[in-house]
């Protein structure tokens, strides 16, 4: 991908990740169009994509990126091409990115943050003033499993 930016400059690479994530760390020549927010024909027709080049889908992992490819199918645009590991690939890879000066703690690391404290709350109330409150260590599985569409409730880890 890095020799094909090269050659072609003006090739198009999607960051499909949050504005936060972008600014976090990106791809030099990506253009953020989170995934939220992504409309592919309202894209090709206002003529910020070609309909007659690839898109090249980039985020953290893949994950996004795949989503992404399959909203540019479902619209019937078929130009949408993942870029494989993404932008943690990129990195482990040692290609250039741009470092901006926003940290911030991913969505993903936030949510098992809360999930760890209300399972020790859970605990902690269950031991100290009633045992009823270790119901309380139940609600973060369960969130997860009903709400998460990645996550396989048969092999019990995401996909």
């Amino acid at each position: 991908m890095n020799k094909l930016l090269g050659a072609e400059p003006d090739l198009v690479l999607l960051d499909v990740r949050t504005p936060l994530e972008h600014g976090e760390v990106h791809v030099l020549q990506s253009r953020n169009e989170p995934l939220v927010g992504l409309r592919p024909k309202m894209l090709f027709d206002s003529g910020r994509l070609s309909k007659d080049r690839p898109v090249y889908l980039i985020c953290r992992t893949g994950g996004r990126a795949a989503k992404a490819a399959e909203r540019f199918a479902a619209e019937g645009f078929d130009q949408g091409v993942v870029v494989k590991g993404g932008t943690e690939a990129w990195i482990a890879a040692g290609l250039p990115v741009k470092r901006g000066e926003v940290k911030a703690i991913s969505l993903e690391r936030q949510v098992r943050i809360a999930a760890g404290a209300l399972v020790l709350a859970g605990v902690v109330l269950g031991y100290l003033v009633h045992p009823a409150f270790i119901g309380l260590s139940a609600f973060p599985k369960s969130g997860r499993t009903s709400s998460d569409p990645n996550f396989s409730t048969e092999s019990n880890h995401y996909q």
